[in-house]
């Protein structure tokens, strides 16, 4: 064979060879996506076409949606003015308790907190935080009894329940049955008298009264029966003043019994519906000062009979008598006012400071030991912060549920 046929014999073959790869990458490759057809721009004149709305929300009931609409909250009722006048006293009550909530109130809340469990220390503490708080024993044994039943039945001290027990007993304790105070009798007028030691604000405690009885629209007449301390009837004659009623004194170191006598027949004779007699701060341990207050009784008896021409028998004494104690001495308050009561009865009480003391839990004691009720409590400076007592406040907000803030200057 020649070399020119070998050649072309080879050139062919290598053809055939190229030629099948080329058909076979062909079959085997992807198809390839066909070109984008071009959009038919409209014409000059025509509009183009509005695209289609969106659809709006749906405005079907929430109760037919798939998602609920917010609803508005129904309106709360407004409070009645009995619950508004109620709820300000007790803002009052707690304004002027917060340093006794800082006392052993708050020593309590802090071994409640966290629900510990019940235990023989946990009793001891409580036992001890109840007696060595201005109480007394007496009652600080009743709350312990009622505190110590209420664990006995749980495993877990639940603050909420503590609270409720001692709110309880303390409502037992203050709710004193005694009828209200009657500032209209037939014959009048109302006399009341003040007593109490040296320094317990018996004469700033008349004043105040004074201003709430001529709010009333009651006719007041002032009697400065303590007429040993000169300052004490100058005090009484600026509260007359300020308050805008009338006031009787005697000369200095005249007897207190006849100023009194005089001034309730002078109350009887002028018309004054309140009569309001001071006396001389005395100290409960002086046997001839105390006897002094049963002379003042009786001249108090004798000037009622003698305005209403009836036999002095059936008169023993003033309407009222009031022995007003100091709040910030703590237990010494409850022993005055036990020997106070071995002299000289007396038909209310009066705490004063009450807001400047961490010892005002002895409103507690003092009412569980004599049963007397409490009528009036000091707790702030203003003629207004001298209240007339509501037990129910007195204990809602002693004995808050969440505890008593301590006051670091208590």
């Amino acid at each position: 064979m020649s070399l020119e046929l070998l050649v072309i014999l080879v050139t062919l073959g290598v053809l055939l060879l190229a030629g099948g790869a080329v058909v076979l990458y062909r079959r085997t490759r992807p198809a390839l996506p066909a070109p984008p057809v071009a959009k038919e721009l409209p014409e000059a004149n025509e509009r183009p076409r509005e695209r289609p709305a969106r659809p709006i929300a749906s405005t079907t009931p929430a109760s037919e949606s798939s998602v609920p609409l917010p609803q508005d909250k129904p309106a709360l009722p407004a409070a009645s003015p009995v619950d508004a006048a109620r709820l300000a006293e007790r803002r009052r009550y707690e304004h002027g308790l917060a340093r006794t909530r800082g006392g052993f109130v708050a020593r309590l809340a802090t071994l409640f907190r966290g629900k510990p469990r019940v235990s023989s220390q946990l009793k001891e503490e409580i036992e001890e935080v109840l007696f060595t708080a201005d109480i007394g024993a007496k009652t600080a044994q009743k709350l312990l009894d009622q505190v110590t039943a209420l664990l006995d039945r749980s495993q877990v001290a639940d603050a909420e329940q503590v609270w409720a027990v001692i709110r309880r007993e303390a409502r037992e304790i203050l709710h004193q049955p005694a009828a209200p105070l009657d500032y209209s009798p037939n014959p009048g007028p109302y006399v009341l008298l003040m007593i109490g030691v040296n320094g317990v604000g018996k004469t700033t405690t008349l004043g105040k009264l004074a201003a709430l009885h001529e709010a009333a629209g009651r006719k007041v007449l002032l009697v400065a029966g303590d007429t040993f301390r000169a300052a004490a009837g100058e005090q009484l004659e600026i509260w007359s003043r300020r308050v805008g009623c009338a006031i009787h004194q005697g000369k200095d170191n005249a007897d207190p019994s006849a100023v009194i006598f005089e001034g309730i027949l002078r109350g009887h004779r002028e018309g004054f519906d309140v009569v309001l007699c001071d006396t001389a701060g005395r100290l409960h341990t002086k046997k001839e000062l105390m006897d002094e207050l049963q002379k003042i009784r009786r001249a108090c008896a004798k000037a009622l009979a003698k305005a209403h021409g009836r036999p002095e028998s059936e008169i023993r004494g003033p309407h009222d008598t009031f022995l007003v104690l100091d709040a910030t001495i703590g237990q010494n308050a409850l022993a005055q006012a036990t020997l106070f009561k071995e002299t000289m009865d007396f038909s209310g009480l009066v705490l004063t400071k009450l807001d400047g003391t961490a010892k005002g839990g002895v409103v507690l004691g003092v009412v569980d030991e004599l049963r007397i009720p409490v009528r009036f409590i000091g707790i702030g400076e203003a003629v207004a912060d001298l209240r007339p007592f509501d037990a129910d406040a007195f204990c809602d907000a002693l004995f808050a549920s969440d505890g008593a803030t301590d006051d670091p200057a208590a």
